[in-house]
């Protein structure tokens, strides 16, 4: 299927690993010029790496910026870097996130507060940071990567379905005010997902359940009806599609792909 989407720039956070990196791969296979943010450099370069020799015939571009999002002062830093560098914004994919999972009374107020300051937050500042710009245009497109437990929340993880709830009802809300300056905005929602972010998690969710990584990792397969765990390049796949002009009428959605494990609507 062709995207057409050689050309476009895009930001993406949290793309020096897992899901993020994926996508960040994926648009520069497609040629678009990336700006990666992210809070490790050492990370950063490694992703860079990685694009790179995945991609040797692609046109597109791939610089990166270390920044910390749960400070409103390292949005700006993204924003300021990627229009020196970028020129322009077609594509903002938000995928930063790091909530630990744990029993619920073993958890404190501040688990609670990071998990909410990096991808709540984090996720509402880049748009309100980027969209400014998109409008100026009348064009843009826009992908955060939520997650299943939004909808279906793991006792064992609190922290991070109170935030991914709180981003569905953002996406939604915000769609139609953004469709006014033809700016799309989209939500998928990965179930358990074959990153190493997923095996930190296992392990925590074993911790907390007092069960081996071995069993833990056991119940989660067995909870999925396809026996298995989402492969991020999937998720990018599905990126891919909603930022091109294929998905020109999707807008306010949010896209399940968790392998039917999540019940009912």
């Amino acid at each position: 299927m062709e995207l057409n989407l050689t050309g476009k720039t895009a930001i993406v956070t949290g793309g020096s690993a897992g899901i993020g990196l994926a996508c960040a791969g994926a648009l520069f296979r497609e040629g678009v010029r990336i700006l990666i943010a992210g809070r490790n450099p050492k990370r950063l370069e490694k992703a860079v790496q990685s694009i790179d020799s995945a991609g040797a015939d692609s046109r597109g571009q791939v610089f990166t910026i270390s920044a910390d999002l749960t400070d409103a002062g390292g949005v700006r830093r993204v924003e300021k870097e990627a229009i020196k560098l970028l020129q322009n914004i077609d594509i903002l994919i938000n995928c930063a996130g790091a909530a630990r999972a744990g029993a619920f009374f073993e958890l404190s107020d501040q688990d609670f507060l990071d998990a909410w300051q990096l991808k709540l937050l984090g996720y509402i500042r880049m748009v309100r940071a980027i969209v400014p710009h998109m409008a100026a245009r009348r064009d843009g497109r826009i992908v955060n990567i939520i997650g299943a437990a939004g909808r279906t929340p793991p006792s064992t993880f609190l922290a991070g379905s109170t935030t991914n709830a709180a981003l569905i009802n953002f996406t939604r809300g915000i769609s139609r005010e953004l469709a006014r300056d033809d700016i799309r905005i989209n939500a998928i929602s990965p179930g358990s997902t074959a990153t190493e972010r997923s095996k930190r998690l296992i392990r925590q969710t074993a911790e907390a359940k007092g069960i081996s990584i071995d069993e833990a990792m056991a119940e989660t397969v067995g909870s999925i009806p396809t026996g298995r765990l989402v492969d991020p390049s999937e998720i990018a796949d599905l990126a891919l599609f909603l930022v091109s002009d294929r998905a020109a009428s999707i807008t306010g959605a949010e896209i399940l792909m968790d392998g039917g494990r999540t019940p009912g609507m």
